[in-house]
């Protein structure tokens, strides 16, 4: 489906950039070619990558509001994380030690949710409770998410998985969608998952992220190229696991 460059109104939205600066310029360049009006980020800004602090200060800088994602909020924390697996604590150690007091207070003040003025709402993980950091990987775990959606809503966005997904509430039932472009109708409830920017887990390696046109309300899913091999070589620079190297071009 082809953008219609006469919108007045086009919103990004990216996820989970997880310090990984080479998508994260790509993607951005990709945005202002677009000439999008506005970008909003939803969470997980840090993590697992080579570049937590210079990805943290991109967004910080362009002034982006973002939610809170898990891997952020464990960046913050000084407690050692249970049920994280080795190779994601090894990265959020050493993230910890990237990341100064002023940027994490930076975090700290990110909410966990977000309702735009047109009423669509922004979180990281679920709408129901944003801080848990369940999973959307199904039909049963996104209905909660879109039945909180209240009547003058029928949009939320979300990321956390990695991998690009759409849920759509029609006629009282719910059902599950690979995500691509798509004409929303304000009849229905969506829940989107745009995909990740730093780290997706879908089987393509390109970037993941999503603009929606509020003119047309046509939601439209990209994937950018970036240079895959330069975040793995930052990634075995920084002494992080060979494995977040590997999977970055794998797609997994």
């Amino acid at each position: 489906m082809l953008f219609a460059y006469n919108t007045m109104s086009r919103i990004a939205l990216i996820s989970d950039i997880h310090a990984n600066l080479p998508a994260l310029e790509a993607v951005m360049k990709d945005i202002e070619q677009l000439q999008c009006n506005a970008v909003y980020c939803l969470g997980d800004v840090v993590g697992y990558n080579a570049n937590p602090s210079e990805c943290l200060e991109f967004i910080r800088n362009r002034q982006i509001p973002t939610v809170r994602g898990n891997h952020d909020e464990e960046a913050i924390g000084e407690d050692n994380p249970a049920g994280m697996n080795p190779v994601a604590y090894n990265a959020l150690m050493w993230t910890r030690q990237q990341l100064s007091e002023e940027q994490k207070k930076w975090l700290r003040r990110a909410p966990f949710q977000r309702i735009l003025p047109n009423e669509i709402v922004l979180v990281h993980a679920t709408q129901d409770k944003p801080n848990s950091w369940a999973y959307v990987t199904n039909v049963d775990t996104a209905t909660h998410s879109i039945n909180m959606l209240r009547d003058n809503q029928f949009l939320c966005f979300n990321g956390h998985t990695h991998v690009p997904r759409t849920f759509i509430r029609h006629e009282g039932s719910i059902h599950e969608y690979e995500s691509g472009d798509i004409q929303l109708l304000k009849t229905n409830k969506y829940l989107i998952n745009v995909g990740s920017v730093g780290q997706p887990r879908d089987g393509d390696p390109r970037a993941a992220y999503g603009v929606l046109d509020e003119d047309s309300m046509v939601y439209y899913q990209r994937r950018v190229e970036y240079d895959v091999a330069e975040a793995q070589r930052r990634i075995l620079a920084a002494g992080l696991p060979d494995m977040l190297a590997r999977r970055l071009g794998e797609g997994m």
